[in-house]
């Protein structure tokens, strides 16, 4: 079946109305301008998103942001809410990273302080945060203290000696998710994960040292410390083997699941649940295990970039402080209006980011007033970026934002166009300097194989979601 047409409905606002044809029960909203949109169409993105507004119990719309392109079942970039009590819960809304997320630290230390060391300090963290396919964190779980993690997140790796107690304080759900059960998480989910606390992963898993070159909110990014010229350290990474463990298994009980409740879909890769059935609350259960690990894994990272700090630049740990941590592969329930009422619903978010704007309970205290701080990274070579969710998000995302860059273009067709050498010229002339684990992780990870972030953040700019604060420019890259 080809994927319907969207219509323009603004110059950044594209729409596919449901039909009896298309079986759709909401609509499409897709955020892009036209040259984003032209890439989503041509893969599988559209098609995807019109597949998941099928599904039973969705509510709102189906959203594709700026950077949506095509994933598992789910398009990457992709928002959709069901019906907390009468709508479905998917793995492959999700993802297998789970809690893919990023965190930003802002130090004390300009560009001109650091030029002189910053070959030393990127073999430094090289050498002391574990990175790659496989890789193992410097940290050894026992079976209990595993489960600690999966309860606890954050304040275990704090309560552990692995950072500061304000440093729960900035985190996405003060970096726990209450409900984790790490009585549904198998064995084998166990077994992955408890020697990758503290690594950093492959694929588009990242450390930049990073300069903010640009303040476009000055009122916003005096409240997160950020001024121009000075450093930063930016990581994204998830949940490693353990969340993608923990997906695979509830992908199979979901597919298992399908005649059980009587559900029909339209491609099996989004497999689902009732949100409210004990398949859901195990898959809640495991899931939130995955969010918790995975924010104490970007804390021992954190607590490993302290430490490097320290002995490149003599920094106290509190030097380098959390302005931030957010997360992208997730599902929660929240309160939300749709269709002029409040109502309860499970909030996919694949590749997407909270974009939260002021006075919402979940913004932490220090930003209450002023919005979430939504981060959003770009590509070796390019800028990241720092936002602010507005309160446009409500009405048209159910909360979220663009995630980052997104990509174009596959990571066997980057290894066909480019070589390692050339992609370490072209940013050494922009005085970045990467070390990575393999070749493939420089030339997968090419700058050209993403889509323009500067192009995906002023979309969500201008209709209002998350509006810029900061732009921040690599100047040292460890890849996996």
């Amino acid at each position: 079946m080809s994927a319907p047409t969207p219509k323009k409905v603004g110059e950044m606002e594209h729409v596919i109305e449901p039909t009896r044809e298309n079986g759709m029960n909401v609509p499409v909203r897709i955020l892009a301008d036209d040259e984003l949109l032209s890439k989503m169409l041509r893969d599988r993105t559209i098609q995807q998103a019109a597949n998941v507004a099928t599904m039973p119990g969705i509510v709102g719309s189906c959203v594709v942001l700026p950077d949506g392109h095509e994933g598992y079942g789910f398009p990457v970039g992709g928002v959709a809410a069901m019906d907390a009590d009468d709508g479905m819960i998917s793995p492959g809304g999700v993802g297998y990273d789970i809690n893919c997320g990023v965190r930003l630290l802002r130090t004390g230390i300009t560009e001109k302080a650091l030029r002189p060391k910053l070959k030393e300090i990127v073999l430094d963290l090289f050498n002391s945060i574990p990175s790659g396919v496989g890789s193992k964190g410097a940290t050894r779980l026992s079976a209990d203290e595993l489960d600690e993690v999966m309860v606890n997140g954050v304040r275990w790796s704090v309560d552990n000696g692995y950072g500061m107690s304000g440093d729960t304080d900035v985190c996405e759900e003060s970096g726990r998710m209450p409900g984790a059960d790490p009585g549904k998480v198998s064995a084998k989910a166990r077994k992955r994960g408890t020697p990758q606390l503290g690594s950093l992963g492959s694929g588009n898993h990242f450390l930049e040292i990073q300069r903010v070159a640009e303040i476009h909110d000055e009122e916003a990014a005096r409240r997160m410390g950020l001024e121009v010229g000075q450093i930063t350290v930016l990581t994204h990474c998830g949940s490693r083997g353990f969340g993608h463990q923990i997906c695979s298994d509830y992908l199979r009980v979901s597919e298992s699941a399908l005649s059980k409740y009587g559900i029909s879909l339209r491609d099996r890769e989004l497999a689902c649940v009732p949100n409210e059935s004990d398949e859901g609350a195990a898959y809640r259960g495991a899931m939130f295990a995955a969010l918790n690990f995975a924010w104490s894994n970007r804390q021992m990272i954190t607590n490993w970039t302290r430490k490097s700090f320290g002995r490149i630049f003599g920094t106290d740990a509190d030097e380098l402080s959390l302005v931030y941590d957010v997360s992208h592969n997730i599902a929660k329930v929240e309160e939300h209006k749709v269709d002029g009422e409040s109502r309860r619903v499970v909030v996919h978010r694949k590749g997407a980011t909270r974009a939260f704007p002021a006075h919402r309970d979940e913004v932490p205290s220090k930003y209450r007033d002023l919005g979430q701080p939504v981060l959003v990274p770009g590509s070796m070579g390019t800028a990241s970026w720092v936002l602010l969710g507005q309160p446009g998000s409500m009405d048209v995302t159910f909360g979220s934002t663009a995630h980052g860059a997104g990509r174009t273009m596959s990571r066997s067709r980057a290894r066909r166009e480019f070589t390692e050498a050339q992609i370490k010229s072209e940013l050494k002339g922009k005085g970045v300097f990467v070390k990575s684990m393999t070749h493939e992780g420089v030339v997968e990870e090419a700058p050209q194989a993403y889509k323009d972030v500067d192009r995906v953040v002023n979309v969500s700019h201008e209709l209002g979601i998350a509006t810029r604060v900061a732009k921040l420019v690599p100047v040292g890259v460890i890849k996996g």
